[in-house]
């Protein structure tokens, strides 16, 4: 099977590589299995569980990438980093062209259904120190 290249998004203080399955070299680089149903949005829990990964590892290590996976590279894994972006002040219309810039047929009909419906509680974006707009630092 021919799958695309792993690609990375960077966004604010925010990195991702989003890519396929991991192979057995690589799959000690993940550390968190959130499985959800193929060409489906992701449940509330998983979204939850992710922002609060990002929330973590963002604060913990600024400038870390964050590596995310699907089977093909192509929903679930472009859902969740476009999630991150909506979170940090995106509209989802931006979010979703900026990551199709690098990840060409990322998204189904029902996951663009799912972001464009997404009501973002800003979980991602904060007020730095001096009173500025910024994402995870």
């Amino acid at each position: 099977m021919n799958r695309p290249a792993a690609v990375e998004i960077a966004y604010e203080c925010m990195r991702f590589l989003i890519t396929h399955n991991p192979t057995n070299a690589t799959l000690n680089k993940f550390t968190e299995d959130w499985p959800f149903d193929d060409g489906a949005p992701p449940p509330t829990q998983i979204v939850d569980d992710w922002l609060k990964l990002l929330n973590t590892k963002f604060r913990e290590e600024p400038g870390c990438c964050i590596a995310v996976h699907c089977v093909a590279g192509l929903g679930r894994a472009p859902v969740l980093v476009a999630l991150a972006l909506i979170e940090s002040g995106m509209k989802y219309e931006d979010a979703v062209q900026f990551i199709r810039q690098k990840r060409r047929g990322a998204f189904n009909s029902k996951q663009l259904l799912y972001l464009e419906k997404y009501r973002p509680k800003m979980r991602l974006r904060f007020k730095d120190t001096n009173g500025h707009n910024c994402c995870v630092q």
